[in-house]
């Protein structure tokens, strides 16, 4: 995190080394002393670790493998040099050997040293060096290291006419590798760093960019950020596209997995560091730039770069203009949002275009639309949620209505309208009432097609999820407005496709059951719970809305057949009684709203059979229901049932009743096909459902006898 954590640490491994006899007989015993020197040639004391959790020492020894002049040692130290003190100093390799006849004697015959930083600014490479062995005696004195540090260190960096020290069969092998959070080994990412030093080489820093290395870019983020802002300060319209590209490769580089853990770092640098108060126009300017291009553009591939970091281009976008905000006392307001108007109209504009399969640009609209959702939140900082929510809804009704099956728009569409309803801006419900219209259009279209019904039911048990009861029995006008838009959209589509996926044959594999059972389950939720929420009033405007009788019939046909669906044993599983019992509630009411309905509409002259019959069958099954039956329940659980819901059959018996009596000489269209079930129901031994029924089927008796006249037939019945 900038300005949190701070690491310098230098891990530094003694490989191997070649050694000759050196006017012996036998191999030599040779030890490697190492010491860490400053820019004086002062030894820095306690900065060689030789172990995780040792404490610092002033020099290493390392061990000694006896008569071997190809040793191998593989020894690693750590030296935690600080920032300030890494310029200048250098490591030195002294080379003893160590007599075996006088264990205390062991003569200097060599050393070897690296320089920890380049005069350019960049620190040693990470890897494998070569190292000269410079040959000394005992006798000869290395404090003054200015005798050596203007010499050649390593066999790569000799010149190609020094063939001496090239030649030499004498090298030390040392393997370096630094964990740095100031300081890199990359010259492109120096000189981006030090662009101040060299103006000129601005343009080609910034090209390089692309180039260096994620892990070192993300390493000097803030250093990184600081200075593309820097520029963009200062030279904004020389370099105002290249300092934009480079940050979308920045925002898009920590979409990567390996540093995805880099976000809060980027998130804190906004919040916490971030100066450019300017910044927003160059930003805003270039992002439309892009916008305006995109529909004649041959290749979209860099385009989606950036829109798939518009994220954090609008988070750079919003805090700049508060920075500005701030320090002017809200200066140019009315520019800026006119900017952010002009800004919208053209995303408006490229999402507009209807393309054919899958072309580059509808490639283009599916990765705006992914990331579109996150831009809301960025944007609440600075608009009302009205005004967002206008944006958001201007968007979205901008895209095709008719797209290609083929296109990969469709299913990111409704990912989109996903994201949407389940972000803070659908939640509050002054945005709500702006954005529901073209979120119900949307998935209206996509139930009527039958396509991407997860991610419809997903959606529509969101959106009705945020609905509030009412309280004190009073229901805000908002929400009845949201519940009559809803039902108007997608009652009727709601009901067809419970039908359809309820009398489709189920895909083989458990996987398929499975999806497919959630999905009918959820869409049965969603109709409950639409259900439950629909007043007198929602149900008038809904009977209506109904153009012709014929609409109005198939609307009745489909509930009653899903109301029948709802009430099949297998609907539930068996210990699921609280859910059958809410089922049920809701099934009468609505019934009973509906019955007067079917009274208006399809009686007399203009009575329709089949929607009568659908009505008394849903009706007889209703009643026997086994989980209604509270004779059969335990005192206690029949007590608790009579007094949340009451005697349902009682209630359906009722309104048989009433609406037996309505049939008059229609009565005639039933017998004897209703005899049966209607004595079923007549023999429940609930004593008020029979005293309801038995009129009833009474009156079927004597219109039974006027039909066919055969007593017998009526007493065998």
């Amino acid at each position: 995190m900038p300005d949190c954590e701070m690491r310098n640490d230098l891990y530094m491994t003694l490989e191997r080394g070649e050694f000759e006899k050196g006017g012996k007989s036998v191999a030599r015993n040779v030890e490697i002393t190492v010491y860490v020197l400053d820019a004086d040639g002062q030894i820095l004391k306690g900065y060689v670790a030789a172990g995780s959790g040792e404490p610092g020492a002033d020099e290493y020894h390392s061990l000694v493998l006896y008569h071997n002049n190809s040793p191998r040692w593989a020894e690693q130290i750590k030296l935690p040099i600080p920032v300030d003190m890494f310029r200048g100093s250098h490591v030195r390799f002294e080379f003893r050997h160590c007599s075996t006849k006088d264990k205390g004697e062991k003569k200097l015959f060599g050393y070897s040293f690296v320089p920890l930083m380049q005069e350019d600014g960049r620190t040693l490479p990470d890897g494998t060096h070569e190292l000269i062995i410079y040959k000394c005696e005992e006798n000869t004195s290395l404090a003054d290291c200015t005798r050596y540090l203007k010499l050649p260190f390593s066999k790569a960096n000799l010149p190609s006419n020094n063939q001496t020290l090239k030649g030499t069969k004498e090298s030390f092998w040392i393997t370096s590798f630094l964990c740095s959070t100031k300081l890199t080994q990359n010259g492109d990412m120096l000189d981006l760093l030090k662009w101040r030093a060299h103006p000129e080489r601005i343009n080609d820093s910034l090209s390089k960019l692309k180039e260096i290395d994620g892990s070192e870019i993300v390493k000097f983020l803030q250093d990184t950020l600081d200075t593309l802002f820097g520029i963009l300060d200062e030279s904004s319209q020389r370099y105002s596209l290249k300092v934009f590209d480079s940050l979308v490769h920045i925002i898009n580089l920590l979409q990567d997995s390996k540093f995805q853990h880099f976000k809060p770092v980027m998130d804190t640098y906004i919040e916490s560091h971030f100066a450019g108060a300017l910044s927003y126009r160059d930003l805003m300017k270039v992002l439309k730039w892009y916008m305006d291009r995109i529909v004649e553009a041959e290749h979209q591939d860099h385009i989606q770069q950036v829109l798939k970091a518009s994220e954090y281009i609008f988070k750079y976008i919003i805090q700049s203009r508060r920075l500005f905000s701030l320090a002017t006392g809200g200066q140019n307001e009315e520019e800026f949002r006119a900017c952010i108007h002009e800004l919208f109209m053209s995303i408006c504009f490229f999402l507009s275009q209807e393309n054919k399969g899958i072309s580059p640009v509808a490639q283009t609209q599916a990765v705006f639309l992914r990331t579109f959702p996150a831009i809301y939140s960025e944007l609440l900082k600075f608009f009302t949620v009205r005004e967002v929510a206008g944006f958001v809804r201007e968007t979205l009704a901008s895209l095709p209505t008719v797209v290609q099956a083929d296109s990969p728009l469709e299913a990111v569409k409704l990912q989109c309208i996903s994201k949407t309803v389940e972000s803070q801006l659908y939640i509050n419900p002054e945005s709500r009432c702006i954005l529901l219209p073209v979120v119900l259009r949307v998935l209206q279209t996509c139930l009527q097609e039958q396509r991407d019904l997860v991610m419809c039911a997903r959606i529509f048990t969101s959106m009705l999820s945020l609905i509030k009861k009412e309280e004190n029995g009073i229901v805000e006008p908002a929400v009845s407005e949201e519940v009559e838009l809803i039902v108007e959209s997608l009652l009727g589509v709601l009901l067809r496709t419970i039908l359809e996926i309820s009398n489709r044959p189920q895909p083989a594999g458990p996987a398929m059951r499975l999806q497919f059972q959630d999905v009918t389950g959820e869409f049965v939720a969603c109709l409950l719970a639409l259900l439950r929420h629909m007043s007198d009033k929602h149900y008038q405007k809904l009977l209506q809305a109904f153009s012709s009788k014929d609409d109005l019939r198939d609307f009745l046909l489909h509930i009653f057949t899903v109301f029948r669906i709802l009430i099949r044993p297998e609907m539930f599983p068996k210990d699921w009684t609280v859910m059958r019992l809410v089922t049920n509630n809701v099934i009468i009411t609505t019934v009973l709203y509906l019955s007067d309905a079917l009274r208006k509409n399809f009686l007399s002259d203009k009575f329709d059979y089949k929607v009568w019959d659908s009505y008394f069958y849903l009706s007889v099954i209703f009643i026997n229901q086994p989980c209604l039956q509270l004779e059969s329940f335990s005192p206690s659980k029949r007590k608790k049932i009579l007094e949340k819901y009451g005697d349902m059959r009682v209630m359906m018996g009722c309104e048989i009743f009433s609406m037996w009596q309505n049939l008059g000489e229609h009565k005639l269209n039933f017998i004897p096909a209703m005899i049966g079930p209607f004595l079923e129901v007549t023999l429940v031994p609930q004593p008020d459902l029979r005293n309801v029924m038995i009129p009833i089927f009474h009156d079927m008796m004597d219109w039974e006898q006027r039909r066919s006249g055969n007593f017998k037939q009526v007493g065998l019945c």
